[in-house]
């Protein structure tokens, strides 16, 4: 259910300022491929933001508007394709771990579990405190009897 009063993060300036510089050195790096180049590209970078910090003490407004007038400038300039980690969202990597459930195990083969005799004992005993504790917390399932309720 959508509220009908606005409603907008309180975020201090210094938390606005570094998040915006972030994204745009993470811009930078997708437009450029040569270290050199990108290295030097985030040098200018940091000195207009260092420029921009000195304005907050002395003018708020127009430390807001110079981050405005950045956050625009990004916006303008941002790489149609952006570099994206692998295993974030949107990363080649992303969801590729498949998450395999524990019940999996109860259908190998008597000869498969043969190789690891250790941890099958072990993982028989588990299974059995589980149920002893289920039971003493919950009781015993009723079963239908024929397949009625």
């Amino acid at each position: 259910m959508a509220s009908h009063l606005p409603f907008q993060l309180m975020i201090s300036s210094e938390r606005k300022m570094c998040s915006l510089f972030r994204r745009a050195v993470r811009n930078l790096e997708s437009w450029h491929h040569d270290r050199a180049a990108f290295r030097y590209e985030v040098a200018l970078l940091r000195a207009r933001f260092d420029e921009i910090k000195m304005c907050k003490d002395r003018d708020p407004d127009v430390f807001n508007q110079l981050l405005k007038n950045e956050e625009q400038e990004l916006f303008k300039y941002q790489h149609w394709q952006p570099k994206k980690w692998p295993k974030t969202i949107g990363g080649n990597a992303y969801g590729r771990v498949p998450v395999i459930p524990d019940w999996v195990l109860d259908y190998w083969h008597p000869l498969e579990k043969a190789q690891y005799p250790k941890y099958f004992a072990t993982r028989e005993k588990r299974k059995e405190e589980f149920i002893k504790m289920w039971e003493e917390e919950y009781g015993k399932p009723d079963v239908c009897k024929g397949g009625h309720h």
